[in-house]
């Protein structure tokens, strides 16, 4: 029982770390992506608007959401092999 408690830690550390890099890693591909956009074609209004304004459209978008498959697909791969092996 000791083993499974310290094995889900490790795992929950693993990927909160996993998860907060890619999210940073995406975030900042959205960034350029908006400044490559806005070097393209300059729209209306300032520059930070522009990439603020793409930015908050990209937090709620499902590309950001899809990311906490991170936290929730690695569990449930290890629960359905454990479960396998044991009940096989």
């Amino acid at each position: 029982m000791i083993g499974l408690l310290r094995l889900a830690v490790f795992l929950l550390v693993i990927l909160s770390i996993t998860y907060v890099l890619v999210a940073l890693y995406a975030r900042s591909l959205a960034r350029e992506r908006l400044e490559r956009r806005w070097e393209a074609k300059p729209h209306a209004g300032r520059r930070e608007d522009f990439i603020a304004a793409g930015l908050r459209l990209y937090d709620k978008s499902a590309r950001r959401r899809l990311l906490m498959a991170i936290w929730i697909v690695p569990p449930v791969t290890i629960a359905v092999l454990v479960w396998l092996t044991n009940f096989n």
